[in-house]
């Protein structure tokens, strides 16, 4: 039985930590502290005939998705029961709990057995600590998903790395058109033909990215249905393009867009989609294109676009069209996000700005021929 640890349990914990660990051991006053309420962590233990056999320490970080299996330790007499898989299985439910779409670790080098337990688990290592314990032993980092790899969405969602820094909105809008329809094009030249046709401007300083009224009209050209949510009344981005006649020009491309929207007959909301809402329409076949702020994932502070291609109990799946630094492709592709976490990401600036466009089909007429990029 997996059990939340209680105070009364710190004199087993103690022994626990004893005859598991002949260095860098846990003492009691860590270990009073992770069971307190300050504490930004959860303490699970595995009992079993009336006493405790095991625990296991999951911490987490403020702003941040990634939880920490501190330590796990199991009495050798309880090993071969399946109470170490059990543990960590509770210490993921815990994480996600926690809002956490990702765990990490740390395991000796040296330590086999625990390294065939984690691998089993789903962990991988992604990354060696030198010198890392107290007797100078190296450790292996480890890292697995918490988000379940079965995905609920009817629509396969294809990936697209956008090829410049400024056309996360293009690459987006490509994911989400060639779900409905794998016959678009998919390539280069549309991401490029598309970023000209969604810009809010054509300067070759200032801002560079794509409005959600331009993405609109991109893809009501060719031939799908959209609605567009929009929670500022005023002109996107404009706060970080400098100099009045810049800004003067964004405004312009902005009231052209939106005339745009009107001539066209594509509903424009000026309210927020919810995580709720973005499942449901998600459920029904649609695809949502949502605007988020890169700050939680990358450190910076710039809007950026990003397809929705499931959402489930604990994540929202995206498609984004960046590849990190340090990170690999795949690791963008299907990249789960914590529900409440994802609430706060899907905004933007000292405004906090709220964009979603939503395909939602082909419609009947209006396909429109590429254009030379």
């Amino acid at each position: 039985m997996i059990r939340p640890a209680r105070l009364d349990d710190l004199p087993r914990l103690l022994d626990i930590e004893a005859r598991c660990f002949p260095g860098d051991r846990l003492s009691r006053r860590s270990f009073r502290h992770l069971l307190g309420r300050r504490a930004n962590a959860r303490t699970l233990v595995a009992e079993g005939g009336g006493t405790v056999l095991g625990y296991a320490v999951v911490l987490f970080h403020r702003n941040n998705y990634v939880a920490r299996l501190y330590s796990v330790a199991l009495l050798d007499e309880a090993r071969g029961k399946g109470l170490g898989r059990s543990l960590i299985e509770a210490a993921m439910e815990a994480a996600r709990d926690g809002d956490c779409a990702a765990m990490r670790l740390e395991t000796r080098v040296d330590n086999y057995p625990a390294q065939k337990l984690f691998k089993a688990a789903g962990f991988r290592i992604f990354g060696r600590y030198p010198a890392y314990y107290e007797d100078g032993a190296d450790a292996w980092r480890l890292e697995r998903s918490l988000a379940d790899p079965a995905t609920a969405a009817d629509l396969p969602v294809p990936y697209f790395q956008q090829s410049l820094d400024f056309t996360c909105g293009p690459a987006a809008l490509l994911m989400a058109m060639a779900a409905i329809d794998p016959g678009v094009p998919f390539d280069r030249a549309e991401e490029l033909t598309l970023w000209r046709e969604a810009t809010t401007i054509f300067m070759t300083a200032g801002h560079g990215g794509c409005s959600p009224f331009g993405l609109a009209l991109a893809a009501w050209d060719r031939g799908f249905a959209v609605e567009v949510f929009v929670n500022d009344g005023g002109t996107l981005f404009i706060d970080s393009v400098r100099g009045q006649t810049k800004k003067d020009v964004v405004r312009l491309v902005q009231e052209g867009q939106i005339a745009g929207l009107e001539e066209r007959g594509i509903p424009l909301h000026r309210s927020i989609v919810s995580v709720a809402e973005i499942e449901a329409r998600v459920r029904a076949g649609e695809i949502p294109i949502v605007l988020i702020s890169v700050w939680r994932i990358a450190g910076q502070k710039q809007p950026h676009w990003v397809t929705v291609t499931d959402v489930d109990e604990h994540f929202v799946y995206v498609n984004d069209p960046t590849v990190y630094k340090g990170r690999s492709r795949d690791e963008s592709i299907r990249m789960p996000f914590a529900r409440a976490e994802f609430e706060r990401m899907a905004r933007f600036g000292r405004g906090n700005q709220k964009a979603v466009v939503l395909l939602k089909g082909r419609r009947r007429g209006g396909t429109k021929p590429r254009e030379s990029a």
